[in-house]
């Protein structure tokens, strides 16, 4: 999922790299009817975007699942929870 974002946002001129996306990830496993199942996956993205970039970074996060083969191949049997943290990098003068 981390590759479909940064994918994303390289289309819309915001650097993935180097080092400037970070995903902290955490799954829920269950055992409904006594069988352990992963039921959630819960992503906390960190970003840091050039300056302006926030109103595209936010567009991306809303609507990267949709292309995303993990999350589009898991729909209807995981829940997704996506939260992120993004810092905007200082204008060079």
């Amino acid at each position: 999922m981390t590759g479909t974002l940064s994918g994303a946002l390289a289309a819309r001129h915001i650097p993935p790299y180097p080092n400037k996306v970070k995903t902290d990830v955490q799954g829920t496993i269950e055992a409904p009817d006594g069988v352990l199942k992963i039921t959630r996956i819960d992503c906390h993205y960190h970003l840091i975007i050039p300056a302006g970039k926030r109103e595209a970074c936010e567009r991306v996060l809303s609507v990267f699942e949709r292309g995303c083969p993990v999350a589009q191949t898991l729909k209807g049997c995981v829940e997704f929870h996506h939260t992120w943290e993004i810092t905007e990098e200082e204008e060079e003068s």
